[in-house]
């Protein structure tokens, strides 16, 4: 949710068509597949990070209650759909996929329409192929229905701050009326929200806009791996955990109906993480450190140190500082993740078109959580704190969902914070 360079942006736009080429094409798990698919969708179309995660939730909800409804492993979401244990779960999944990216993105029709094509061809003619197709556009479409009215449309109305006359940057921010969204496991975008942020004339405050400001900026004490970590995390939205969680599916060889309710989880819990934190976002309005920094004189702390040229390593993403947006999301990822797998897993790796050249690798969940938290830093967009409240957010909000979604009977309840 940031401005990327010219060139970077030409990068994402090819790496985007080649992606859908691949993700179209592949035949891989069925749930992975397409989330894949609609991953590669919102890559191209430069979607900003709470919509393409709403639609990804749409799509995951939709496909784990098509699934889910022929074997009833796990309580469903809010569909109520019957099905014979005969009925083909791959192509209700498929199908239920479709009808959801379909709805979302009709300007992708063709492709979105030859991927359906080419998922039913693999699956034999058969009674129960047409059931499975009968079962999943109805799932999509309900799901559609369910959340058509939750809110995400509503215009932007963001009133800059200003007086009569005077001048104000005139770039709108985004996602303004987000965090009123209808949330998938929250009572309300304000369940989590959390206390305000440490007061200006606190230690707290100067120690971390002073951190930022040496090693945040364009010119700062960054070694060259720091700076790759800032960079590669300009990457946002759900391309920044949906590589980890099909890595982790196909490596731990889940079957269709866990794997459904893995990406589910996932997809839901991230959604509601945006709603979250835009919510905190607007609530508090906290400037970010590029403003803080240039102005540190007018928060009468003489410890915090003014620097009048300051500029961040990257473009400053157009919303509210606090809390931490990627990293709010990026921990409810981890923590679903952690209830499927633990902490230690098979080694899992990224790339990203923001840093060409460069691959990130973890074997412990909460490494990976914890980097996409100190890139921020590093990339001169957040104070230290903002990123310990929002990874405390998205673990709240994951265990929300873990307790209460998509259970199985008389299953133990996750452990509450």
């Amino acid at each position: 949710m940031h401005l990327l360079p010219s060139s970077l942006v030409r990068a994402i736009g090819c790496a985007a068509v080649v992606a859908i080429a691949t993700a179209f094409s592949a035949n891989a798990d069925v749930i992975a597949d397409w989330n894949a698919k609609a991953e590669a969708i919102a890559v191209k179309k430069k979607m900003l990070p709470p919509p393409n995660a709403r639609g990804m939730a749409i799509m995951h909800a939709a496909m784990f209650e098509a699934v889910n409804a022929v074997e009833r492993r796990y309580a469903p979401y809010r569909l109520n759909l019957t099905a014979g244990r005969n009925v083909s779960k791959e192509a209700a999944a498929a199908a239920a996929a479709h009808s959801v990216l379909i709805a979302l993105h009709p300007d992708e029709q063709e492709a979105i329409n030859a991927a359906l094509a080419a998922a039913l061809a693999a699956i034999p003619d058969s009674d129960s192929k047409a059931a499975g197709v009968a079962l999943g556009k109805k799932a999509g479409l309900e799901m559609l229905v369910l959340r058509a009215k939750d809110g995400a449309t509503v215009s932007e109305t963001y009133r800059p701050y200003t007086i009569a006359g005077v001048y104000v940057p005139t770039v709108v921010p985004v996602s303004s009326t987000f965090g009123s969204v209808t949330p998938w496991v929250m009572k309300s975008g304000s369940q989590f929200r959390p206390a305000p942020p440490p007061a200006l004339s606190s230690a707290t405050w100067a120690r971390d806009v002073n951190e930022i400001r040496e090693f945040g900026g364009r010119s700062s004490k960054r070694s060259p791996e720091q700076t790759d970590i800032g960079m590669f995390w300009y990457v946002t939205g759900p391309q920044a955990w949906n590589p980890i969680v099909r890595q982790l599916a196909t490596v731990k060889q889940l079957d269709i109906v866990d794997s459904a309710r893995l990406f589910a989880l996932v997809a839901m819990a991230t959604n509601d993480a945006f709603i979250a934190v835009f919510d905190a976002k607007y609530h508090y309005n906290f400037w970010r450190p590029v403003t803080a920094i240039r102005n540190a004189d007018l928060s009468d702390n003489p410890a915090a140190q003014r620097d009048a040229g300051w500029l961040p390593m990257g473009d400053t993403p157009m919303h509210p500082e606090y809390p931490c947006a990627h990293c709010i999301t990026s921990a409810a990822a981890a923590t679903v993740l952690q209830a499927a797998f633990g902490n230690d897993v098979p080694e899992v790796s990224m790339t990203s078109v923001t840093a060409p050249g460069v691959t990130r690798r973890w074997k412990r969940l909460q490494d990976y959580s914890d980097e996409v938290s100190v890139a921020r830093i590093y990339a001169g967009f957040h104070y230290r704190f903002s990123t310990v409240v929002g990874q405390e957010m998205g673990r709240q909000i994951a265990e929300l969902a873990l307790r209460t979604q998509l259970r199985a009977p008389g299953a133990a309840a996750a452990p509450s914070r």
